[in-house]
């Protein structure tokens, strides 16, 4: 069963800081072969939600501010470590982040940038395609809405 905890940059422990950087570095760097900067300057001012099984993270999603991405507040760095694929975390983590997106950032639309392969995921939790594919580190991408 995965816990979550939501925490602000500056409450987030070494550990937990080195362990969702190393976790997202190997799903967008490594594995998905993509070279890019993944500390942004963003982490600081977004919102860190933390999905752990056994007290490890094995899910992740950030949460962004409006003004930063987009004009609405964003889910980005969306992850599930390898290990746990399959077991229905990546809709657990979503829903998570959608409910805390909307408390927190008090919105009615989140923004994300969708990779094309993961469209049907993200239409299956009721986003919407906006406008056409365009590429982020050579891998293709969609701008997607929620209407909460």
């Amino acid at each position: 069963m995965m816990k979550f905890k939501l925490k602000k940059f500056n409450e987030l422990s070494v550990d937990e800081l080195y362990d969702l950087l190393r976790l997202r570095q190997q799903i967008f760097v490594v594995e998905q072969n993509c070279i890019y900067l993944d500390a942004d300057g963003v982490d600081k001012d977004c919102l860190h939600l933390l999905g752990l099984v056994r007290g490890k993270i094995v899910a992740y999603a950030r949460l962004i501010p409006k003004g930063y991405t987009y004009k609405t507040p964003s889910i980005g760095r969306v992850v599930i470590d390898e290990k746990h694929r399959g077991k229905k975390y990546a809709y657990l983590l979503m829903e998570k982040a959608i409910e805390l997106t909307k408390k927190e950032f008090k919105t009615k639309k989140i923004t994300i940038s969708a990779q094309l392969y993961l469209k049907e995921f993200y239409q299956n939790i009721g986003f919407k395609t906006v406008g056409d594919v365009y590429l982020d580190c050579d891998l293709p991408h969609l701008k997607m809405v929620l209407s909460l």
